[in-house]
């Protein structure tokens, strides 16, 4: 993909200019880690101000629709606060969570909350929901959804940070969630590392994300639009595996979710998407 490519990418996603620049002046083939960075913030910052995209790929279809077509039931989404959706899933982590009252929950990228304020309800009202987004108007909007409803989600608390250093003490939880997150970091090691490090002893993940069935086109990885689209980032499935299992993680799973191609197809009409990406759900466990 050529330099000219990128910067019309760079356009169609409205990130800022100053990103724009700096991919327009690197040689052809390079995208630096900090302006793939800097436009993931920018175009989640958007949809939190927003909320006028649904689909981490940009489908354009109604939130609740496509969550409910993701596996959530229409009385989980009539349950969290008006704009707690936004649609940015690619599975139902909560699904594979088992979550039970007294277990304290991290949520990796909560986005506007969804997740997390369908795990208090399942904790019990004196345990602990976690979300962290790194991007400030994720927080400022899963922060006001949560206070919008009273007391009610009292033992929810949203963190801004990133998913590679986060701010939570070491072996303090029980369950990891994340929905569609984690494509988008560069250092997948770093995340897993950490995710390794908060947990417990017995403590496990419940993740739903993209990931390659393929080699993803080199090409496409030098892609802001499908970077920030959770396309681009996806790690292939043995890497992933190989990862946990070198962290430390035991009875390690990854499901691919065959379905998936349905609302991929949406996310670029105009890409063979589905023969290089698909969405799965990862389980696996700290000793």
């Amino acid at each position: 993909m050529s330099v000219e490519s990128i910067a019309e990418a760079l356009a169609h996603c409205d990130v800022p200019d100053m990103i724009a620049e700096q991919v327009g002046s690197m040689p052809a083939g390079r995208l630096s880690t900090a302006a793939r960075q800097a436009a993931i913030q920018e175009r989640y910052g958007r949809i939190a101000e927003t909320a006028d995209q649904a689909g981490c790929g940009g489908g354009g279809a109604d939130a609740d629709v496509l969550s409910a077509q993701l596996g959530y039931t229409p009385d989980e989404l009539a349950s969290v606060p008006s704009g707690g959706n936004l649609g940015l899933g690619c599975g139902t982590p909560l699904a594979m969570a088992s979550l039970k009252p007294g277990e304290t929950v991290l949520d990796l990228g909560s986005g506007a909350g969804l997740d997390c304020f369908l795990a208090a309800r399942r904790v019990g009202d004196h345990e602990r929901v976690i979300g962290m987004d790194m991007t400030p108007a994720m927080i400022a909007r899963s922060r006001h959804n949560a206070q919008s409803q009273g007391n009610r989600y009292a033992n929810v608390e949203f963190r801004l940070g990133e998913i590679e250093h986060l701010p939570v003490a070491d072996a303090s939880v029980d369950v990891i969630l994340s929905n569609c997150v984690i494509n988008l970091a560069s250092n997948k090691r770093q995340v897993f590392q950490e995710a390794y490090r908060v947990l417990k002893s017995g403590g496990r993940l419940a993740i739903s994300d993209i990931v390659a069935s393929r080699e993803i086109p080199p090409e496409w990885r030098e892609d802001v639009a499908l970077w920030t689209g959770c396309m681009a980032g996806a790690a292939p499935i043995d890497e992933i595996e190989t990862l946990l299992t070198n962290i430390g993680f035991a009875a390690v799973r990854i499901v691919p979710q065959s379905g998936s191609h349905e609302f991929i197809r949406e996310w670029g009409p105009n890409t063979p998407l589905t023969a290089y990406v698909v969405s799965a759900a990862i389980e696996a466990l700290k000793p």
